[in-house]
């Protein structure tokens, strides 16, 4: 039961009606830490945010006493990509998210890495290098960039761990880029988690090629996709191909000793309530 205890859980939550309405869902929820989209996450344009509603979520945060924080880029940004407009507006939509970061007081931003699309893992790492160092040498802030690892599909940047310890071998500011190891995404690309043994090899793994001490966040996500597949598609706990098995594992395991974020559906069969009393019931 100790484990249970110290396990940091929550969710991506809505910020729809007013940004500072994220709090109040997470604490509504049981969440002990939560992530946000500051903005649309399929668009490239955004609106400043509210100052107004800024005070709001930072006091709403300081009462509720949950934390971190964690902020998702918009999906619509490629770092990796040889398209040169489309790299131009990636950067600058990190660029600005940072900006927003500090102002939210929010310590971490999760980004996916993008498609080199076709170009090569090398030209892809060496154009994530490049976005990373130009972004911080402009951010005053704290805030670290989280680097998520991908599902194995297509043309795909971290997909494997050699190429997150690439990028975090490359960047300046070494301090402040830091690994988000999504569950679903490491099994779709081939690493196993459905059982102690393939558990042990994949933190085995990770160690070599990223260290354990970068990583900062777990995406916990079952799997509709099987090993290896490729496809990048969430399941609720324990109902996926990862399975009950995999995540008592999972829980048991060093990772559990980093805050844990879920991003699971919302369907007839459960919703986040449901899939927070499922992970408590494997901790138990």
């Amino acid at each position: 039961m100790w484990v249970e205890a110290m396990v940091k859980l929550g969710f991506h939550v809505s910020i729809s009606g007013a940004i500072d309405r994220a709090v109040d869902r997470a604490v509504e929820l049981g969440c002990d830490t939560f992530q946000i989209f500051t903005r649309s996450p399929r668009a490239w344009g955004f609106k400043t945010l509210n100052r107004a509603e800024v005070e709001a979520f930072r006091e709403k945060l300081r009462r509720a006493g949950i934390g971190p924080v964690f902020v998702h880029m918009p999906y619509i940004l490629n770092l990796a990509t040889p398209n040169d407009e489309v790299y131009r507006r990636s950067v600058d939509s990190l660029d600005a998210e940072m900006e927003r970061c500090a102002a939210l007081e929010a310590p971490f931003l999760v980004t996916h890495l993008g498609s080199h699309l076709g170009a090569g893992a090398e030209f892809g790492v060496a154009r994530v290098v490049k976005a990373i160092d130009a972004v911080l040498s402009r951010s005053g802030g704290s805030t670290v960039v989280l680097l998520e690892n991908s599902s194995g599909a297509g043309n795909r940047l971290g997909s494997s761990f050699e190429e997150m310890g690439h990028i975090l071998q490359g960047v300046t500011e070494e301090d402040r880029v830091a690994v988000c190891f999504d569950t679903c995404h490491a099994f779709t690309s081939g690493y196993e988690l459905g059982h102690s043994e393939g558990i042990a090899e994949t933190l085995e793994a990770l160690d070599r090629a990223v260290g354990l001490e970068r990583l900062e966040l777990v995406h916990l996500n079952d799997s509709v996709g099987g090993l290896g597949s490729g496809i990048d598609h969430h399941e609720h706990i324990g109902l996926g191909m990862i399975g009950e098995e995999g995540f008592r594992v999972i829980l048991r395991s060093r990772l559990s000793e980093l805050p844990m974020i879920m991003e699971t559906p919302v369907d007839g069969r459960r919703g986040d309530s449901e899939n927070m009393d499922k992970v408590r019931e494997l901790l138990a």
